[in-house]
């Protein structure tokens, strides 16, 4: 498996996703996994894949908020990093010679040309931005034509269009990333009286923050609360009614915030796939109020499971509606419940990548 996000610890946001996929697939008798990534604590049984050098360098470039963030802040010195990360990879895949490639992302997977490694690639929400680049398609379309490939975007909405630029040359199967199991433990609390908390729990960006700051003046005080966490990366002027935490992990969220507040709200306005915080709020029994994307739709049925909002006007209505007492229980439960018999646990994804990867063994018919 190759990934180029990775936690360095327990504290660490970056690519906690990542470390429960491996965690999930190690745990099967089936599977031996081998991981190539930033350097970081490995799942028990999980063989580490990484040169002391590339790992090194892997660490830099996270470091550096990773190669996504490189390509939008710094286009023209990022080109140089890209050509590293893909001789790097390159060099990788011919050194292991794995029975399967699990790729995480659809850059990574361009270094398998040349190799005829059976290869089962992760699609995410922020790899339909690489697709619109000069000549990807193509590159991808030859490195595809070498092999069986199973593409693997982890929401629907995406299938469609993979379908249409790769289904000849591959075969596109949705895979739903997991939840781990305490999410789905959360009890929480009744809703305060006086006091409504709401979180916004994102990377800041003008694209991740989307229409919060505009739509959500005169929404927010002392009453009606919004505490905003996740990394800083790119520099914005927060507003005043704004409390901002700085980056949170996992635990914080589980144990402190998602028990005591009314819901998670995101108004991005990026290339989401099926955003994992999404998931986990709606295991934990907590609403989201979402803008109307593609990839929240997938996962949000309007007064069902969650809220769209398209304007600032849903948006009050939104938190209204949710702020009842009786709405948010009934909404937070459907929401659990959708999670438990759409997607599951990382065991459950984990389940999926490996008859996949049996797919991939399979005599060629």
């Amino acid at each position: 498996m190759t990934s180029t996000s990775f936690p360095k610890d327990a504290q660490d946001w970056q690519g906690r996703f990542i470390a429960n996929m491996a965690a999930a697939l190690t745990r099967r008798e089936d599977v031996q996994l081998a991981l190539w990534a930033p350097p970081g604590q490995l799942p028990p049984g999980t063989g580490d894949a990484t040169t002391l050098t590339d790992a090194r360098w892997l660490q830099a470039l996270a470091h550096q908020s990773g190669m996504a963030h490189q390509l939008r802040s710094r286009k023209g010195l990022a080109l140089g990093l890209v050509a590293s990360l893909l001789m790097r990879l390159g060099r990788a895949y011919r050194r292991q010679k794995p029975d399967v490639a699990h790729v995480n992302w659809l850059q990574n997977a361009l270094p398998l040309w040349g190799t005829r490694t059976p290869a089962l690639i992760t699609v995410l929400g922020t790899d339909f931005a690489l697709l619109k680049l000069p000549g990807m398609k193509a590159l991808l379309r030859a490195m595809l034509r070498q092999r069986r490939a199973i593409l693997a975007p982890n929401a629907q909405w995406m299938q469609p269009a993979l379908e249409k630029a790769f289904g000849d040359l591959a075969e596109v199967r949705p895979i739903a990333f997991g939840v781990d199991n305490p999410w789905f433990e959360v009890v929480r609390e009744p809703l305060d009286g006086y006091e409504r908390h709401w979180l916004a729990v994102t990377r800041l960006t003008r694209n991740k923050i989307g229409d919060l700051f505009t739509w959500g003046e005169g929404l927010f005080g002392p009453q009606r609360q919004l505490h905003l966490f996740g990394p800083m990366q790119e520099q914005m002027t927060l507003p005043s009614w704004v409390t901002y935490h700085g980056a949170t992990h996992p635990a914080q969220l589980l144990q402190d915030w998602f028990p005591k507040a009314c819901g998670l709200i995101t108004l991005s306005r990026h290339d989401e796939g099926r955003p994992q915080v999404m998931l986990e709020a709606m295991a934990a029994g907590l609403p989201v109020l979402a803008s109307d994307l593609p990839a929240h739709r997938d996962m949000v049925q309007h007064q069902q499971t969650g809220w769209l909002a398209t304007s600032r006007q849903d948006l009050t209505q939104g938190l209204n509606w949710l702020e009842d007492p009786h709405n948010n229980t009934i909404t937070g439960q459907a929401a659990r419940q959708w999670v438990l018999q759409t997607v599951g646990t990382w065991d459950d994804c984990a389940s999926r990548y490996a008859a996949a990867y049996r797919t991939l063994l399979e005599p060629h018919p």
